[in-house]
């Protein structure tokens, strides 16, 4: 009922206690608190939550028109609603090195396990688009230094990612994330590998947790977690999948209503309205306090006229 039973410092430990190499802890991206849950109850590692999603949420692309205020709130009430640990995209740090630290203390104090700062211009664009720019490694450095320094529980796990293996190759990748790994990052995000190799290259170079990032229609394949274990992989992220999942089905039954008149051709791919009170644990609600909350819960079944929807 109502938020989750685990302290965001519980949920810190777990989140550094998962990550070792080869294990290839799965977070899925949730796109809302709701969806959090369902990623929980399914049995998942971890939740993720994408900064592209926060933006294409609010309508706007992926190209650093987030505010902290923004991305600090929504992402607090994703992670409130799972026990599991939430990693959550900071994009650039949202400025300066001062910013970068304010950042990390209002993700803390938001519940977060931990996020990642990237290495790209600010402001940034989506991490598998073509014609990135990455600054230059001293200003990379500063960004991650201050935020080491910012966070006041040890356990929040800063991650570095670096996008520069699109601009100046897999080498550069290499030496840029062990150099960001000496100036305080907890685990390296290396964007946009082209293969499995690659990503093994890096988690042989570095001795903290590597992810891997399994985004639809992006420049790496979707190799399949036990590849990924096998190269060395700590985490596997999977930033966009359910909101382009959700919104794929509500642009079709859009297209129904408009083209039958109805929804009806469309009921079957919906979750039930049992299933909804369920995953939102009306139940639990009704026994916290019957004098108020003494609504009947429908079963599961779906009966004949279709009651449960």
């Amino acid at each position: 009922m109502l938020y989750s039973h685990t302290t965001p410092e519980q949920k810190r430990v777990a989140m550094r206690e998962m990550l070792i190499p080869g294990a290839a802890r799965q977070f899925p991206g949730a796109f809302n608190p709701l969806s959090a849950k369902l990623i929980s109850e399914k049995g998942f590692d971890g939740v993720y939550i994408s900064g592209a999603v926060l933006a294409n949420d609010l309508g706007l692309p992926d190209v650093g028109l987030t505010t902290l205020t923004e991305v600090a709130t929504r992402a607090g009430q994703i992670a409130r609603m799972s026990d599991l640990p939430s990693l959550v995209d900071a994009d650039t740090g949202f400025g300066e090195p001062m910013n970068v630290a304010r950042t990390i203390q209002e993700l803390e104090h938001a519940g977060l396990a931990g996020c990642h700062i990237e290495d790209q211009f600010n402001p940034k664009r989506c991490g598998h688009l073509d014609g990135k720019n990455v600054v230059d490694l001293e200003t990379m450095v500063k960004r991650i230094a201050a935020a080491a320094d910012a966070r006041r529980d040890p356990n929040f796990l800063i991650m570095a990612r670096t996008d520069v293996r699109a601009v100046e190759g897999l080498d550069a990748a290499i030496n840029r994330a062990k150099a960001l790994v000496d100036a305080g990052a907890d685990a390296i995000f290396p964007e946009a590998m082209k293969d499995l190799s690659e990503f093994e290259a890096v988690c042989s170079a570095v001795d903290v947790p590597v992810l891997a990032n399994m985004t639809e229609f992006g420049k790496s394949a979707l190799f399949t977690r036990q590849e990924l274990a096998d190269t060395g992989v700590a985490m596997v992220i999977y930033p966009v999948t359910l909101l382009r999942s959700a919104m794929g089905e509500a642009e079709r039954v859009l297209d129904a209503i408009s083209a039958d008149g109805t929804q009806e051709s469309r009921v079957d791919s919906m979750l039930t309205r049992a299933r909804l009170y369920e995953l939102v644990d009306y139940e639990a609600y009704n026994r916290f306090d019957t004098g108020i909350f003494n609504f009947q819960v429908p079963e599961l079944d779906i009966d004949s006229n279709n009651a449960n929807l």
